[in-house]
């Protein structure tokens, strides 16, 4: 099961790697315990979104920015764990806008289509 507390603290500390910052520093700014925000980080916490709009501030990235990248990891879990279709005959298949959530039209958002393609 794809659990979306994991997701966000994965984008959260890939975010804070990237931007070579220490858990100690995110924390303070983002006026949050250490533990706290490491937990978080590790997906054992689920955090309010006054907290992660904290952390957003402390990182200078929007909240909505975060949303999206984890939106998008999300969607390419899913599909990955989708089931594969290879022994359904075509005439029993539901089109793609049917099966997998984020797919308007049988088509799925470019971006997501770009992470599963490479």
């Amino acid at each position: 099961m794809i659990l979306l507390r994991q997701l966000l603290g994965d984008v959260l500390r890939r975010l804070r790697v990237r931007q070579g910052r220490t858990l100690r520093e995110v924390s303070t700014l983002a006026r949050v315990s250490l533990g706290y925000l490491s937990e978080v980080e590790r997906g054992q916490k689920e955090a309010s979104s006054e907290l992660l709009a904290s952390i957003c501030g402390a990182l200078g990235v929007p909240l909505s920015q975060v949303l999206r990248e984890v939106s998008d990891q999300f969607a390419l879990a899913e599909l990955q764990a989708a089931p594969v279709l290879a022994d359904v005959p075509e005439h029993e298949r539901l089109p793609l806008s049917e099966t997998v959530p984020g797919t308007i039209s049988g088509s799925v958002f470019p971006e997501v289509k770009d992470m599963v393609a490479a």
